[in-house]
């Protein structure tokens, strides 16, 4: 029997001794960003997409393997196991052919071929199927009695036991899986009775396109439509062309007994496999789709955490509304909440003046810094409101993304942390941190709430949380965490520890005051060597008692670094002011059984990054003055704008009004690209034209070519 690691190796590329040693990391609680980032040596340089592939394909395969111990073991309790057929299960590696060879024995309900068989039809069912040519109904006579009442109910009853074997057997599954792999189409109907309410499906009630090459935003589109009662779906190959397939496997002969069979066929066909096919390929097309749309989500989180921050900066932020008024918070340094106050610039109110008196007074009585407005309803005219004040200090003015914010303005996180305050003032706290430090504010929310993908209520639930917490580890991990100053949800997601560990550390602080080196963190509650390993090189110490401590060396790799330093005749404080000293050093002297020369190159690249942050430098874009709401579009305008979701089939992009502009994936480049993301990454700024604009439905079609990207 193949062993698991050599069918990755086969399926992914990656040698045998590669997946081994990471599947040993991984056994031995080793987290992806950890084994990434500081055990290269192990994996031979994976990287965290490659190490998560293993991780999945280790899992799927030893729950496979679960699955043929229960398999063979209610075989084996039936008495009906062979030495040849356990030899198959256990060579079997696909689900599929798995449940195929199990079919025969699995217990299942009492089917029209039980009632047959009880009736005592199996001798005919086998005359049958044997094809031999002899007068059918004359032996059908023989079976009748006071349950089978005449020949034609005897032939029904033997065929209903011929059907059910022809849909058990794996050949023909098999074959007819081919066919619905090579031919098979996906259709929708809308439900004639509730057109008008299915409105939104318009471009589904009568649609047909080949399953392989249909789009996952499609697929998914109309399992919504049909999950609603609103559209009718169906998947078939060409049923001629899959009937042929298993006539040429079953038929052999001529005569009654091979048209007979051949009838059953087609009922064994149309009532048993095709049903149960459709239903694996709706299944997988549905989990293929998922997985695609939760890919492009992921990708859109990524980028979203990486948005640079602004900073430790003293902001104010504006939750924008109309009747409601506009929300004002001013915050300090650290995030924490200085005042709140609610002005009314716009209509119906209109209080210009005065909101003009009260926004100049609190940036100046909190030293503010910086602006930031929440990019929902009213935005575009708060931020014009804004920009006609002039402040007594320099102010930087940003519009930043406010989805999620009600989410968490109305969560237990956003109670604890206010618990004197309503939703308006957390909500627009949120807005303001999302300035100062986007990702230390996002960690609060939901991954899934936080807007930048589709569909991602009709996906599988548990598949786009797990893909979501790990591209949040994953960024977290990246960028690096401060040990004094992250809160507890932030450091939830730091490698090697969790709920329970990151509010032991927020209450060692409270006690203790602030980490001055790593090693203390040995001093937290159930905090042990594990977790240490896992976590220290991810967390950071400013001005602490090792330089080393804030940096992605991890402490392991310390006496190293001293060594190094030392032969250079430097401090390990000196050698991490003048990182260039390195160039001229011969790494490959202090390798070690333990330290190879990949984690040697990357203590060179860390110390030279000098605490960069991997997240870049904000910038900021100036929408078009004369556009505020759809009416002022034009045909052919020419507009700066921000990329705030992608999708399969395009970009949306707002450019300073309500609706956002969708760019096709066909009018993102000159070159034929495969996806939004080969070009565009979400807040990107680019430069659009305005293609068509549908007032009445709000829909506006964007495009980038031939349109200079001079933002």
């Amino acid at each position: 029997m193949q062993n698991i690691f050599s069918i990755i190796s086969a399926e992914t590329g990656i040698s045998e001794r590669q997946v081994a040693n990471t599947v040993a990391l991984l056994d031995d609680g080793c987290t992806i960003p950890f084994i990434s980032r500081y055990r290269k040596e192990r994996t031979g340089g994976l990287d965290e997409t490659q190490i998560e592939l293993i991780f999945k394909k280790n899992e799927y395969y030893n729950e496979l393997q679960a699955r043929k111990t229960t398999i063979l073991a209610a075989i084996e309790k039936q008495g009906k196991l062979t030495p040849e057929l356990e030899s198959e299960i256990n060579n079997t590696w696909n689900l599929n052919d798995l449940e195929d060879l199990y079919l025969p024995y699995k217990p299942k309900r009492r089917t029209r071929a039980a009632v047959a068989r009880e009736k005592g039809l199996e001798p005919l069912a086998k005359l049958i199927f044997a094809q031999k040519s002899v007068d059918v109904y004359a032996e059908a006579k023989k079976y009748l009695n006071d349950d089978v009442k005449t020949v034609e109910d005897a032939i029904a009853g033997a065929s209903d036991i011929n059907a059910e074997l022809i849909s058990e057997d794996k050949s023909a599954r098999e074959r007819v899986r081919k066919m619905f792999e090579q031919e098979a189409v996906i259709s929708s109907k809308v439900v004639k009775s509730k057109m008008e309410e299915a409105e939104k499906y318009r471009d589904y009630f009568d649609f047909s396109q080949r399953l392989s090459t249909c789009p996952s935003h499609r697929i998914l589109a109309m399992r919504r439509g049909e999950s609603e009662g609103f559209l009718r779906v169906d998947i078939s190959p060409v049923e001629e062309h899959s009937l042929k397939q298993l006539k040429y496997l079953f038929i052999h002969g001529k005569g009654q007994c091979s048209d007979l069979l051949s009838e059953t066929i087609s009922d064994a066909y149309s009532r048993l496999i095709k049903p149960s096919i459709e239903t694996e390929f709706a299944s997988s097309s549905k989990e293929k789709a998922d997985i695609t749309a939760i890919e492009v989500f992921a990708a859109n989180l990524r980028q979203l955490l990486m948005t640079p921050p602004l900073g430790k900066k003293r902001i104010l932020g504006i939750d924008p509304g109309y009747r409601t008024g506009c929300k004002l918070v001013c915050i300090d340094t650290e995030g924490n909440l200085l005042h709140n106050d609610n002005i009314y610039p716009h209509k119906p109110q209109e209080q210009t003046a005065l909101a003009m008196k009260k926004l100049s007074s609190m940036v100046s009585a909190y030293k503010i810094d910086a602006i930031a407005i929440g990019n929902g309803t009213a935005s575009r005219e708060t931020e014009y409101f804004v920009k006609r004040i002039h402040f007594d200090r320099p102010v930087q003015v940003f519009v930043v993304s406010e989805d999620g914010a009600s989410v968490y303005s109305a969560s237990s996180v956003a109670r604890e942390e206010f618990p004197q305050y309503d939703v308006t003032v957390r909500g627009a706290v949120s807005i303001a941190r999302r300035l100062m430090d986007p990702l230390a504010e996002l960690v609060k929310i939901e991954p899934k709430s936080i807007g930048v993908g589709q569909y991602q209520h009709d996906v599988d639930q548990k598949l786009l949380k797990d893909s979501l917490d790990r591209v949040v580890v994953s960024v977290v991990n990246n960028v690096g965490v401060n040990l004094n100053t992250a809160t507890k949800h932030l450091l939830n997601y730091v490698s090697g520890l969790g709920p329970v560990l990151a509010q032991n550390i927020v209450d060692y602080r409270k006690e203790h005051g602030a980490f001055t080196n790593r090693k203390q963190l040995m001093d937290v509650t159930r905090l042990g060597a594990k977790a240490f390993e896992q976590c220290a090189g991810f967390l950071r110490i400013p001005d602490g008692d090792n330089p080393l401590d804030n940096t992605a060396v991890h402490p392991e790799s310390y006496p190293v670094v001293a060594k190094i330093a030392k032969d250079c005749k430097l401090t390990v404080a000196e050698l991490a002011e003048k990182p260039e000293i390195l160039d001229g050093v011969d790494l490959s002297k202090y390798v070690t059984e333990q330290i190879g020369m990949p984690s040697l190159l990357d203590i060179v690249a860390e110390l030279k990054k000098k605490g960069r942050n991997p997240r870049g430098q904000i910038k900021v874009l100036e929408f078009d003055k004369n556009i505020h709401r759809i009416d002022d579009l034009e045909e052919g305008m020419i507009l700066p704008g921000i990329v705030t979701n992608i999708t399969n089939f395009g970009a949306f992009v707002d450019f300073g009004i309500k609706e956002n502009g969708l760019v096709h994936v066909s009018q993102i480049s000159e070159k034929r690209i495969e996806s939004p993301t080969d070009v565009l990454k979400l807040h990107q700024y680019v430069m659009v034209k305005v293609v068509s604009v549908d007032k009445e439905r709000k829909r506006i079609q964007l495009t980038m070519k031939g349109v200079e990207q001079n933002v």
